[in-house]
């Protein structure tokens, strides 16, 4: 048996005031070609398919499109809610689509039957264990004790098992924050207050367990047990990680092992640092400028208009960080005429980008007497 596990689509996200929608059919084309080289048996997405309850109508079009696209190939799509998606819009037509090989599973069920697939060694089958809080698992299983984040997933998991024979082969699909993981600024916490995690022991029984939530691809405890990580790089401190869908193998027996396939990006989520000088040098960064940059500014001092500069260098700037400014150098002494003459140099140089000319000697005389005139009344009050 040989499927793609895939997770954390987040169609329809803004990344900053940006949407991705167009990236996202970017790479999805990558995946569909990837789909016709290996044709899997199936391809799983272990939730967080859109990136809100309510998404744009751009993302669902998207998604449409990519179902119908995979399931012309003749390969099954298994695919669960997770905590950003709406688990009754992801839920709608299931009984028809599981007619055309797409299975979604999006609300929380007390006895949700498997998924069952077959190969030359006979049947896998498939634990669709949609996203479900605490709250929502008391309700689906009526349950009357308080719940944790474990408890409520040994309790799904628990459902899933009693409906799968002993001694064959299994697969989780599952979204969830697995103690250790390696976490990133653009997931959204399962919980405010309290453990949103659960132990990778809740899933010991299965040959495999596609995971979704945390997106860095990594292992969860075991190899067997893994986050095939998010579709693109959703923030900033996900710049190093590699994205792509992981290809796994199921033996005979149950063994799995797995392939990492990256996925090319139209553009790139990067950190570039540098001076100010640096940075304007066209052969500093020779990588894509059109990717989408956040520049670590290494100057110490004040830089007039960086935001306006850095961008004819790099049009998808995003943002500008500073470890090194430390505008508390000068003392205040220093500061008595220094500050004037530094106010005059930034001006300056403010004039000379504006008017492209520099300041006759009568403007920069008439200057330093406004400069000198303003911390005169700075004083005074």
């Amino acid at each position: 048996m040989r499927f793609i596990h895939t997770a954390d689509w987040h169609l329809g996200k803004l990344f900053g005031q940006r949407h991705m929608t167009e990236d996202q059919a970017y790479v999805l084309e990558e995946l569909l070609a990837l789909c016709k080289d290996v044709h899997p048996d199936a391809l799983i997405i272990a939730g967080d398919v859109y990136d809100r309850a309510v998404p744009p109508p751009e993302a669902v079009n998207l998604f449409n499109e990519i179902l119908t696209r995979i399931a012309k190939q003749g390969i099954r799509v298994l695919y669960i809610a997770g905590n950003h998606d709406s688990a009754v819009r992801l839920d709608f037509g299931a009984q028809l689509l599981r007619a055309s090989g797409i299975y979604p599973a999006g609300i929380v069920r007390a006895a949700e039957p498997p998924v069952v697939l077959s190969d030359e060694y006979g049947d896998v089958y498939f634990s669709l264990i949609p996203y479900g809080d605490p709250p929502h698992v008391r309700e689906a299983f009526a349950l009357d004790e308080n719940l944790s984040f474990d408890g409520a997933l040994a309790v799904q998991i628990a459902a899933a098992r009693a409906q799968i024979p002993l001694s064959v082969r299994s697969v989780a699909v599952a979204h969830a924050f697995v103690i250790g993981g390696q976490t990133s600024e653009s997931e959204h916490a399962l919980s405010v207050g309290g453990s949103d995690q659960v132990s990778a022991e809740n899933f010991a029984a299965y040959s495999y367990t596609a995971l979704g939530h945390l997106h860095a691809p990594q292992r969860a405890g075991a190899e067997h047990i893994r986050y095939s990580g998010s579709l693109l790089k959703y923030s900033f401190d996900e710049a190093r990680q590699k994205k792509g869908v992981e290809l796994i193998e199921l033996d005979a027996v149950g063994a799995a092992s797995h392939t990492f396939y990256p996925l090319t990006p139209r553009h790139d989520v990067r950190i570039v640092s540098g001076m100010m000088d640096e940075l304007m040098h066209k052969d500093f960064d020779l990588l894509p400028h059109d990717d989408y940059i956040c520049v670590e500014l290494l100057d110490m001092d004040a830089v007039l208009a960086a935001h306006e500069k850095l961008r004819k260098i790099y049009p998808n700037l995003f943002t500008i960080t500073r470890p090194n400014i430390n505008v508390n150098r000068l003392s205040s002494t220093e500061r008595s005429y220094e500050r004037g003459k530094s106010d005059l140099h930034l001006f300056s140089e403010f004039y000379a980008d504006v008017t492209a000319s520099e300041m006759t000697e009568a403007e920069r005389r008439e200057l330093i007497r406004v400069i000198d005139a303003m911390e005169q009344g700075a004083r005074a009050e």
